[in-house]
């Protein structure tokens, strides 16, 4: 045994406040959001592990090395929902027709993938 009990979190870095990216993701996922005395916030929904968004004090200046693939039960409604929720697509990713590749409101990466075949 490793000593390891599991995945406790996702962080993701921001450089400006956690709060408003929470939230965002919020929107998009649903959930509860838990901001901490130092303003970093956790974001807990059904069917995700917990997310943490922590202050960070450099620039994103590359692709992220980690991101999320959220799953669509309708992947073109999902698409549109992330789209009309502020989402960009990240066109410079990923062009393909297997997933969609956007970024939320902080420039952080993420695919919404179609969903599973049978």
């Amino acid at each position: 045994m490793n000593g390891l009990a599991g995945l406790a979190a996702l962080a993701i870095d921001c450089t400006d406040d956690p709060v408003p990216l929470a939230r965002w993701w919020q929107g998009l996922v649903g959930g509860e959001i838990e901001v901490d005395g130092d303003g970093d916030a956790s974001l807990q929904a059904d069917g995700y592990p917990r997310l943490d968004f922590l202050r960070v004090p450099d620039v994103k200046s590359v692709k992220n090395r980690l991101h999320l693939d959220l799953r669509a039960t309708d992947f073109d409604a999902a698409v549109a929902a992330a789209l009309a929720h502020g989402a960009t697509r990240a066109d410079d990713v990923y062009t393909g027709t297997s997933w969609a590749a956007l970024r939320d409101t902080y420039g952080n990466e993420f695919c919404i993938l179609r969903p599973r075949a049978g």
